[in-house]
C-alpha cells in the first residue's frame, strides 16, 4: 500500500469516526445530561493528549492575550458548544437525519467566512451553499407531516444539529483569526483541557450528575466518543492528511453523512427514508463542489 493509498485510508477512517459520533450522541442523549457527558469527555480526552505531547516532546504554545481569549471561544463554541447541542439535538431528532446536517459543515464555514470575513465565494462554492441547504431542508421538513407532534420535535432536533454545525464552523473562523498558529496536536489539548473547565461549571451547576441514575450505556459510549473519534480521529486524519493534499483531504469529509446515516440504519435500526437519501446526495454534491473551489483558489495561490 503506498503511501497516498494510506492517507485515504487514514482519512476516510477518521471521517467514518466522526460520523458515528452523530450515533454514539444518541445513545448518550438517553442516558446522560448534555453538559455531564461533554465534561465526562474531555476529562477522558485530556490526558491522552498530554500523554502523546509527552511522548512527542511537544511543549504547551506560548500565546499572547488576543490568541489566549480566541482559543477560550474556540473551546466554547468548537469542543463545548458542538457536543452539547449535538447531543441535545440526538434527543428529538433521527440519527439519519442528523447525519445529513453534519455533512453540511464545509458548506455552513464556507458561508460563516463570507459573512465574517467579505471573502468572495465562486460559482462553486455558491453552488456548495445550495445544494447543501436543499439537502437539509429535505430530510428534514416533510411537508406531509408538518402538523404533526413527531416532525415539530424532529424540527426543532435538527435545528439543535444544525447549530452545532455551526459552532463547529464559528472554531474554524476563530482557529483563522489566531495571531500564532498553534499545532494541531497542541490546539488538541487546549481544546478539550479547556472545554472540560467549561462544561464542569453547567453540568454541576444546574444538570447535578451525582443525584441522578448512572445509565451504563451512555458511560460507555462517552468513553468511546472520548477516545475513537476524538483521540483517535486526530492520530488517523492527521496522519492521513500528511500524505495527500488539503483538496483530497477534504473530500473525504463526504464519508461522515454517508457513515452516519449506514451507521443509523445499521446499529439504531432506523429506517433511511427517500428524502433522506436524497438530502444526503444533495450534500454530497455540496463536499464536493466545496473541495472544487479549494482546488482552484490553491492552483491561483500557486500560479
Amino acid at each position: 500500500m503506498n503511501s497516498r493509498t494510506t492517507g485515504y485510508l487514514f482519512c476516510g477512517l477518521a471521517m467514518v469516526g466522526v460520523g458515528s459520533t452523530v450515533v454514539v450522541s444518541k445513545m448518550i442523549a438517553a442516558g446522560l445530561p448534555p453538559f455531564t457527558a461533554t465534561a465526562l469527555r474531555f476529562a477522558i480526552a485530556f490526558p491522552v493528549f498530554v500523554a502523546v505531547m509527552r511522548v512527542r516532546r511537544a511543549r504547551w504554545p506560548r500565546l499572547d492575550a488576543h490568541d489566549r481569549w480566541l482559543v477560550i471561544a474556540q473551546a466554547g463554541a468548537g469542543s463545548v458548544g458542538y457536543t452539547v447541542l449535538l447531543i441535545s439535538g440526538m434527543r428529538l431528532a433521527s440519527a439519519a437525519d442528523a447525519g445529513v446536517i453534519t455533512g453540511t459543515l464545509p458548506a455552513v464555514s464556507a458561508l460563516v467566512a463570507m459573512i465574517a470575513l467579505g471573502e468572495r465565494p465562486g460559482p462553486a462554492l455558491l453552488g456548495a451553499i445550495a445544494l447543501a441547504t436543499t439537502g437539509v431542508l429535505v430530510c428534514t421538513v416533510r411537508l406531509d407531516e408538518v402538523t404533526g407532534s413527531r416532525s415539530a420535535s424532529a424540527l426543532v432536533g435538527g435545528a439543535l444539529v444544525f447549530a452545532a454545525v455551526f459552532c463547529e464552523a464559528l472554531f474554524i473562523l476563530l482557529n483563522r483569526k489566531l495571531r500564532q498558529p498553534v499545532p494541531a496536536l497542541q490546539l488538541s489539548a487546549l481544546m478539550t483541557g479547556i472545554g472540560f473547565i467549561v462544561a464542569l461549571g453547567p453540568a454541576l451547576c444546574f444538570e447535578k450528575p451525582w443525584a441522578g441514575h448512572v445509565n451504563a450505556s451512555a458511560v460507555a459510549g462517552v468513553v468511546y466518543y472520548a477516545l475513537v473519534p476524538t483521540v483517535g480521529g486526530f492520530v488517523l486524519w492527521y496522519a492521513g492528511a500528511a500524505r495527500v493534499s488539503g483538496a483530497e483531504a477534504g473530500l473525504m469529509t463526504a464519508l461522515v453523512p454517508v457513515s452516519a446515516v449506514a451507521l443509523a440504519a445499521g446499529v439504531l435500526r432506523e429506517p433511511i427514508s427517500a428524502a433522506q437519501l436524497a438530502g444526503m446526495a444533495c450534500v454530497l454534491g455540496a463536499v464536493l463542489l466545496a473541495s472544487l473551489e479549494g482546488v482552484v483558489r490553491a492552483r491561483r495561490a500557486n500560479a
